[in-house]
């Protein structure tokens, strides 16, 4: 037993002594949580900023040095306020993030509390693939989130620059979101859109909104897109259209390879010919843009558009190739062409739009399968008539838009139905011309083993006889869509037959094809033998999920934790800027060495010279050389207008001006003094009627080690509400 107890009050020594070194530990942990002070070379504390509050100032070896929790901070001067473990930093400050992170600002604010930094003047945050600038940057460290609001630009040396008004950067994905007038310029094109997601590792850029993208040759127009901005390779979709200076590409989804010149589109495809005036339709179509070519299939169609009476032309594949002044139009495969006053049907149909020549060609292609192989003779009508043969070539005036004649060669027969019978009138011989006028036929000659059957009426439409004749050719002169009259010419061998002489198995010469059933009689019947049409579904991108708010609820209640108990939120944001609570309104207005003004880079001396009225001295002011040299002086309360004036002389050029101590730090007036060897009155006036709670401040800046300048009076005046 008392082993036992021996042992276990032994064990109970260990669980005490595990507890004090887990308490330590802890302890030690939440110290290290507090910003650590690793390098200063002055240091002194301000009582007019409060107490707690200490001023640290770099020296000739290195710059002031803070570290907290895997992030180093550096800079010339600042504040640091120990009870709000919060810290200003001025001039020339830098902070570091582990390897990949950096930023470069002239002012910076971070609590250790939050892990929010907020930065301004001439920011630059730097990642390993891209570098971000812009006037003003939040930081917070919690999310791993920076953003700005009061424009951006982003520099990334493969895809070029983005500049928006508003960007958030997610380290921890590497990405960026910007919203509102976002640019992308690119030495091959430039980039708009209202928000763009970009990855910085692989160069991935996802649209939202109204998008362009304009190159050399090209541009393109989307409401949703992604765009591969290392390989020059897109996909868009919702209202997506590509310009391409003479052809307009429009579809459901499209494809673009800017290298190769490329894009291609599924669904509701138009293809449009801005300068031959045509128009080609499917549902899955290619544009080669250096070949000049464009293939289109599912249900294509083209169109060429003209005044009076548009030409359709209807197969499983259309192509048109060649450039802009003579493109030419292949469709094959079940071609079809319609419009009001003629038709046609044939393998395939090939129209050059230079000379207005139309091809309908017979292919040697045999299928048991395909309903169409065994009605592939190419057929042409025209009013009442019908025309067949091996190959027939259409003839129009690309000015006139006028029909001029047809040629229609080997195994050539016209057949028209009898108006006033049931009988055909045919001609049939070796080859066929027409000729037009008016889009009508009004003169035929079949040349070389000519036939003919035609039904003879009188003036009472009786019908006299049937005429079936040979002859080496055959003349028909038409007019009003009726033969007028035929002339057999050379080695004429007919008759004329009663109609009940004349067999009915006579009546139809070797050949004969009435083929009335495959007409097309409208634009519909050309895709009235089509399959049924099955469109892929197009999943697309997803839809545009806005950013949660950078300030959430989340984010403000840190800031709030982060405040002392018992401190007034007036009071804390006083401090943040850097406001002394007891200060009036230039109270130092020539005393440049009290707290009331705020020094970077600059050294403050007494001189004899005397002042401006002659009663006291001046002081004289020098650039360090550290960096830009600057003081400042922010004021208790704010005023639609402000004016304020000082005596100067010396050399070298300063500027002055009235600006705003927070937020975006407005510029509310600003003057450039070049400085001269007599004193000189200058003031500033400035319109200070803002909207946020930030209060002005009184600035003097860009001093350089190579200014140095006498200064006397500084006076601000702040008109009346009446004056206002």
């Amino acid at each position: 037993m008392k082993q036992i107890n021996n042992t276990l009050k032994a064990f109970s020594y260990i669980l005490i002594f595990l507890f004090c070194v887990c308490m330590t530990t802890e302890s030690q942990a939440q110290k290290s949580k507090k910003i650590q002070i690793e390098y200063v070379g002055f240091a002194n504390s301000d009582s007019l900023l409060g107490k707690g509050v200490t001023v640290f100032t770099r020296d000739n070896t290195q710059q002031v040095h803070f570290i907290h929790e895997g992030v180093n901070m550096w800079c010339d001067k600042a504040v640091y306020y120990e009870q709000e473990d919060f810290i200003e930093a001025y001039s020339h400050v830098i902070m570091k993030q582990g390897d990949t992170i950096n930023m470069n600002a002239k002012y910076v604010e971070y609590s250790g509390k939050t892990q929010l930094a907020f930065a301004s003047g001439d920011v630059v945050l730097t990642e390993p693939k891209s570098v971000l600038t812009t006037d003003t940057l939040y930081f917070d460290r919690t999310k791993q989130q920076a953003f700005y609001k009061t424009r951006g630009k982003v520099v990334r040396d493969s895809s070029g620059t983005i500049t928006s008004q508003i960007g958030r950067y997610y380290m921890d994905s590497k990405k960026y979101q910007f919203v509102k007038d976002v640019v992308l310029v690119n030495p091959e094109y430039t980039l708009k859109t209202n928000q763009l997601d970009y990855y910085t590792e692989n160069g991935h850029a996802y649209l939202f909104g109204p998008s362009t993208i304009v190159g050399e040759t090209s541009t393109i127009y989307c409401e949703r897109g992604f765009y591969d901005t290392k390989n020059d390779t897109g996909h868009f979709v919702k209202k997506s259209k590509i310009n391409y200076e003479n052809r307009i590409f429009e579809g459901d989804s499209m494809y673009f390879d800017r290298k190769i010149n490329f894009a291609s589109a599924t669904n509701n495809i138009k293809v449009t010919d801005t300068i031959n005036n045509s128009i080609v339709k499917g549902h899955y179509a290619e544009v080669w843009r250096a070949k000049d070519s464009v293939f289109i299939t599912k249900r294509a169609l083209a169109i060429t558009v003209q005044e009076r009476d548009s030409i359709y032309m209807h197969s499983d594949t259309i192509r048109v190739n060649g450039k802009p002044e003579h493109r030419i139009t292949r469709a094959y495969y079940n071609a079809k062409i319609y419009k009001s006053d003629m038709s046609g049907k044939a393998d395939s149909i090939h129209t050059d739009h230079k000379t207005g020549l139309t091809r309908l060609i017979n292919l040697a292609r045999f299928s048991s399968t395909d309903a169409f192989s065994t009605k592939r003779n190419p057929i042409l009508w025209n009013v009442h008539n019908q025309m067949t043969g091996d190959t027939i070539h259409l003839i129009s005036n690309p000015k006139t838009e006028q029909l001029d004649s047809l040629i229609v060669f080997n195994n050539a027969m016209l057949i028209s139905k009898d108006t006033l019978g049931t009988g055909f009138n045919q001609v049939k011989g070796q080859r066929l011309i027409g000729l037009f006028k008016d889009n009508a036929l009004y003169n035929v000659d079949i040349i070389k083993n000519a036939e003919v059957i035609y039904f003879s009426y009188d003036s009472n439409n009786e019908l006299m006889a049937i005429n079936k004749s040979r002859s080496g050719s055959i003349n028909l002169k038409i007019s009003d869509n009726q033969v007028d009259e035929i002339r057999l010419l050379n080695e004429v061998n007919g008759e004329l037959y009663p109609e009940s002489k004349f067999p009915e198995n006579a009546r139809k010469l070797r050949g004969f094809d009435w083929r009335e059933d495959e007409r097309p009689q409208s634009v519909d019947d050309l895709f009235k033998d089509d399959p049924p049409l099955v469109l892929p579904i197009i999943k697309g991108l997803d839809d545009y999920v806005p950013p949660e708010e950078f300030f959430d609820e989340e984010l403000l209640q840190r800031i709030e934790d982060a405040r002392p108990k018992d401190a007034r939120k007036e009071d804390v944001n006083k401090a943040a800027r850097n406001i002394p609570k007891d200060a009036v309104s230039l109270k130092y207005n020539s005393d440049l060495n009290s707290n009331g003004w705020q020094k970077i880079a600059v050294q403050i001396k007494s001189t004899k010279d005397s002042s401006p009225n002659g009663k006291k001295t001046a002081q004289i002011v020098t650039g360090t050389g550290t960096g830009d040299g600057y003081l400042n002086y922010v004021l208790n309360r704010r005023s639609k207008k402000l004016e304020w004036s000082l005596w100067l002389k010396g050399d070298g050029t300063i500027r002055i001006s009235i600006q705003e101590n927070g937020g975006d730090y407005t510029m509310y007036g600003s003057e450039e003094v070049n400085l001269t060897n007599e004193w000189k009155k200058y003031t500033v006036a400035a319109n200070t009627d803002d909207s946020d709670e930030n209060f002005p401040r009184c600035l003097i800046y860009d001093i350089q080690s190579t200014d140095t300048f006498s200064i006397w009076g500084a006076e601000l005046n702040e008109p009346t509400k009446e004056e206002n």
